[in-house]
């Protein structure tokens, strides 16, 4: 039941007859909400992106880490802070509620980058800066002590903001009209905008502080962000709607399951299944029965009456489930193919935060006489390629779809969005490359650490970074928002950021598989030391398109067929049958 919502009885009427003098209640949710959602959000973006967008550089320099260990720290941790929403999600459904994870996980944040300032200010949590030495000191336990420590604070932090800024957004609209899930559909586009415009001051601004005046300084500014992200939230906490914990769905998940597997020998021809009453606003949220996947119905099947108590509820929710729970199961399984691909394609854009970086720190990035270019600032590359289709996309293409073609929505189909996201994904590593092939090439011919080529030669395969992100990441966090049922909105940010998560655990995995086993027999790995010039980066981005390719495979085989309740035969949107009312 969300607060403030409910129906006016007739003693509230009388009394506000009685009383006509006081001021008529502020309405909750809307834009109005919203802003203070997304002015929040813009901070803590541009707080948390300061850290992430030179992390792997910051333990390159700062710690005396190996590239590859710098990307697989890197690399860990950005999947340790996309799987720790689903913990985050579980939290806000059953106990805190969204409002109170989000306030609690941005004080976590703060802490952690305080954490990392301190590494920064304070000599002793650093070991000796490597000048050009062969073997340089590594840091010692206490020194990771305290890095892992405050990354640990934004992982906590980032385990709840994850999975509910986008859900509490959300919340604020009413997506049972066609009104209310079109703002919905903007909602996630300028969220991702936002996020960019907060990823462009920080490579631009925070980025060139921290490379070329202080770490101190340029670790300060975000934790100032945070704090006040933190103020903006509270200013609008009279206005949102706050939807109480009703449980976990996850949780809800793990019992269809269980309970499904303890009558897996059950017929299901003549027996009842247990639909609990939903009340008030709940009901409204209550998914019809359908006939796939019928195997789960076993989990609401009656079997014996004993599983039912005096009241007509489960004695336990492990061995009897309710219609509704095994339905949301079913919204989650429908969309699984999907969700895999999105995660094939989100491997290729991982490449660019660690690998793209290192190219860009062995490049000509010169600007003019006097002035090098931070090689973070690359990164912004893709954003401003998402930024530029998003508002093409927004303001261009669908008004003139809208008007050319009669379309209420003038949306281009989630089958497209995702069939470009992914042929994306293999054009970035197929440019990166020949790309990496030529800079190597240029750096081995004039005996430099640097290639003479200018860093503008790496500008295509980060655009087309961005282009991934603009198609097929936006296009699983609308697919996830909007057809699986309100009640799972949670659970929808968690499963978006976990498929980021499985991408960059991946990646991990790929990297320590392809330096080990082009290791072998005495040979030089494609990935390895510090220098670039010694590596074959280019084969293994090869590697990576290869693997894009057999996503792309999946995806026209298997996958798509899986959108055909979201897209209708004639590529029109259609809501899911996850959506539906029961009537």
């Amino acid at each position: 039941m969300e607060e403030g919502c409910s129906s006016i009885g007739e003693k509230d009427l009388e009394h506000a007859t009685l009383h006509s003098s006081s001021p008529p209640p502020r309405p909750l949710g809307g834009w109005k909400a919203v802003r203070y959602i997304l002015g929040n959000e813009t901070f803590e973006k541009l707080a948390s992106m300061s850290l992430v967008a030179n992390l792997v550089l910051y333990l390159h320099t700062k710690y005396n880490l190996e590239n590859v260990d710098s990307a697989n720290v890197y690399n860990i941790w950005s999947g340790s802070c996309n799987v720790a929403p689903l913990i985050g999600a579980y939290l806000a459904d059953s106990h805190l509620g969204k409002f109170s994870t989000l306030l609690y996980s941005s004080i976590a944040s703060l802490m952690g980058m305080v954490a990392l300032t301190l590494t920064a200010s304070l000599h002793e949590l650093t070991p000796p800066a490597c000048n050009g030495q062969a073997h340089c000191e590594l840091p010692n336990a206490w020194q990771k002590l305290v890095l892992y420590s405050g990354l640990g604070l934004l992982v906590i932090g980032s385990g709840g903001l994850r999975p509910c800024n986008i859900a509490f957004g959300a919340d604020q609209f009413d997506t049972t009209t066609e009104k209310g899930r079109a703002q919905l559909d903007s909602f996630c586009n300028w969220w991702y905008f936002l996020f960019t415009l907060a990823l462009i001051v920080a490579l631009t601004g925070v980025v060139y502080i921290q490379t070329n005046i202080s770490w101190v300084l340029g670790f300060a500014i975000p934790a100032g962000c945070f704090a006040l992200s933190i103020l903006i939230f509270l200013l609008g906490r009279k206005l949102y709607v706050r939807v109480k914990p009703q449980g976990s769905t996850f949780g809800d998940i793990m019992k269809v399951i269980v309970a499904s597997f303890r009558k897996f020998s059950t017929r299901t021809s003549g027996q009842s299944l247990y639909d609990a009453p939903l009340i008030g606003q709940e009901s409204e949220q209550m998914l019809a029965h359908t006939e796939r996947f019928k195997f789960l119905d076993k989990a609401a099947l009656i079997v014996d009456p004993d599983e039912l108590d005096s009241s007509g509820n489960p004695r336990t929710g492990w061995r009897l489930c309710s219609v509704q729970q095994v339905e949301q199961l079913k919204c989650v399984i429908s969309l699984f193919p999907v969700w895999v691909s999105g995660i094939g394609a989100f491997i290729g854009m991982q490449q660019m935060p660690s690998f793209g970086t290192f190219q860009a720190i062995q490049t000509n990035r010169k600007i003019g006489n006097n002035f090098e270019m931070p090689p973070a600032w690359i990164g912004l590359v893709p954003m401003i390629a998402l930024s530029i289709w998003i508002i093409i996309y927004e303001s261009m293409y669908i008004p003139w779809i809208k008007k050319r073609k009669n379309d209420e929505t003038g949306r281009l189909t989630m089958e497209t969005r995702f069939r470009v996201g992914i042929v994306m994904s293999i054009l970035c590593m197929v440019v990166a490359g020949l790309t990496e092939m030529k800079r190597r090439k240029s750096a081995l011919e004039n005996r430099s650490f640097q290639s003479p080529i200018t860093v503008a030669l790496l500008v295509p395969q980060f655009a087309l970074a961005g282009l991934i992100e603009a198609f097929a990441a936006i296009a699983l966090l609308e697919l996830l928002t909007t057809q699986w049922p309100k009640s799972m909105r949670t659970f929808a940010g968690a499963a978006f950021f976990l498929s980021l998560s499985i991408a960059s655990y991946g990646t991990s995995i790929i990297v320590t598989i392809v330096k080990k086993v082009t290791s072998l027999n005495g040979n030089t790995s494609w990935l390895d030391g510090n220098d670039l010039n010694k590596n074959r980066l280019d084969y293994y981005y090869y590697i990576i398109a290869a693997l894009g390719i057999l996503n792309l495979l999946f995806f026209e085989f298997i996958a798509r067929h899986f959108l055909s309740d979201v897209d209708g035969h004639d590529g029109s949107r259609i809501p899911s049958t996850c959506d539906e009312e029961k009537q």
